[in-house]
């Protein structure tokens, strides 16, 4: 079942997609606070996914898919954390890094070649922690920021999480996944360069407002009963910037909840991104966006997410 949040006649609702149309489930079931939005959703629990299924054969309450405005799913989530788990761009990524900075010195770029995988990333799924209140969803423009010259995508997709639970063991991890969507961790490369050197991973080059795009929708768990078999590819202004695919990936989600629920709390609404998969970025190819561009990220069994990229 896809979910998604969207606006239409001037009111937000939570919606389920039905082929080319949206049912709008707090009406629909009569006003069950349970769909009020999508935290309320999942904080409700099974019995409102059961609900929410049963609602999708019932007549009227529906809207031309094409006629609302979607919305990120979350527009506000509990919490996002961003792990790094695609061998490919791990290695590639500094390399990349290193270029963008010769040539932004002003140097000649190096001829380096990448590495072995980290034994730090190749042990445990590494993430940082960014704004959750930077969201956006599909269709909005991703305003570049000003301190900014380079501006980049990265082709992720995220579990967002249902129950709340510590220590959980992996095996029991796929019990607070919720669902899953695309997320596009736009990136102020040249800034995020300065950053990292101090070694707290990344801030300006990452949280800037509206530099976390989800979407279109939320996926539930059980329709993507292997989440490392999935193609994903980018495309920017409709070229094929990336064709890739999810499984290579060293550690899965359920690794991710059991290392991040290690003495600390997992909630519902909580969103953990897989990182950038293999080749996923500009910075793993040498090249970056410009103004106006549109990026298109597509995961296999989720859909399409769309934004443009807007210079200030």
């Amino acid at each position: 079942m896809k979910l998604a949040t969207c606006e239409t006649n001037g009111r937000r609702l939570l919606g389920a997609v039905d082929r080319e149309t949206i049912i709008d489930l707090e009406t629909a079931s009569g006003g069950n606070p349970a769909f009020a939005s999508m935290q309320a959703m999942i904080e409700a629990g099974e019995s409102a996914l059961d609900e929410a299924r049963s609602l999708m054969s019932v007549a009227g309450h529906r809207f031309a898919l094409s006629s609302v405005r979607l919305r990120a799913p979350l527009p506000v989530p509990a919490q996002i954390r961003d792990a790094s788990v695609f061998p490919r761009h791990i290695v590639n990524a500094p390399v990349g890094a290193q270029k963008l900075l010769a040539r932004l010195h002003g140097r000649p770029e190096p001829d380096i070649k990448p590495g072995p995988v980290p034994q730090t990333y190749a042990e445990r799924p590494v993430y940082y922690v960014t704004n959750r209140f930077s969201v956006i969803g599909p269709d909005d423009e991703v305003r570049w920021p000003r301190y900014s010259k380079v501006m980049d995508f990265e082709l992720e997709f995220a579990v967002v999480i249902g129950k709340s639970g510590r220590d959980i063991p992996k095996d029991r991890a796929a019990e607070h996944i919720f669902g899953y969507t695309i997320f596009n961790d736009f990136s102020a490369r040249d800034m995020q360069m300065i950053e990292m050197q101090g070694m707290l991973g990344p801030a300006k080059g990452k949280s800037f407002d509206m530099g976390n795009a989800f979407g279109p929708w939320i996926v539930t768990s059980d329709e993507i009963p292997d989440p490392k078999a999935l193609r994903a590819t980018a495309r920017v202004n409709g070229e094929t910037w990336v064709d890739s695919d999810t499984s290579e990936m060293l550690h899965g989600f359920d690794d991710m909840v059991a290392y991040i629920s290690h003495d600390e709390t997992l909630w519902p609404g909580e969103i953990i991104g897989s990182g950038t998969v293999g080749g996923g970025c500009g910075l793993e190819q040498g090249r970056y966006l410009e103004d106006g561009d549109i990026v298109e990220l597509e995961f296999e069994k989720i859909g399409i997410l769309r934004n443009r990229v807007v210079r200030q």
